[in-house]
């Protein structure tokens, strides 16, 4: 089997309450970013959400007062390219969950925006959740804003809650 030649990763729906332009998101904040498969900063980044993943799924079965637009980001293999997508909402299921995907596919071609699609635990790569207004989570998303114009990085923390 062939490796992935591309990984593509979508930025706005870390922040995003809803699908890309629905509930006032802006369908032109949308950002996807590639990456090298095994770059070193997404591999760590995925790693630091999935040591969390299972506090997170727990705080999003009960969410406590404050705390909302809970997210998951799942990759999706389409031959040698496999592109990243937030999945909002989701749910857990008996053989793992499913979900809404809410970023427009790119270089997939398997999948498309609002689509219900079903996923398991090692197809996720990210979480997120707002608290308080701050983005709680979302490792990936701090990783890609190194890729981005400092003016368009700083827009999106400030626009969206972001500490990192």
């Amino acid at each position: 089997m062939k490796r992935a030649v591309r990984t593509m990763i979508s930025l706005l729906l870390a922040f995003a309450p809803g699908l890309a332009g629905a509930q006032g998101a802006d369908p032109g904040d949308d950002k996807t970013v590639i990456f090298a498969p095994g770059d070193p900063e997404m591999t760590a980044a995925t790693a630091r959400a999935l040591a969390r993943l299972d506090g997170f799924l727990a705080l999003a079965e009960a969410p406590p007062s404050g705390t909302d637009r809970f997210k998951l980001k799942v990759q999706v293999r389409d031959g040698n390219v496999t592109e990243h997508f937030w999945v909002i909402p989701f749910r857990r299921t008996e053989s793992g969950f499913v979900g809404i995907l809410a970023n427009q596919p790119e270089q997939v071609h398997n999948v498309v925006l609002g689509q219900n699609i079903e996923f398991t635990r090692d197809d996720i790569s990210d979480w997120g959740y707002t608290r308080d207004g701050r983005q709680v989570g979302s490792f990936t998303v701090c990783v890609m804003f190194k890729k981005m114009s400092k003016e368009e990085a700083d827009y999106m923390r400030g626009k969206y809650g972001f500490d990192c």
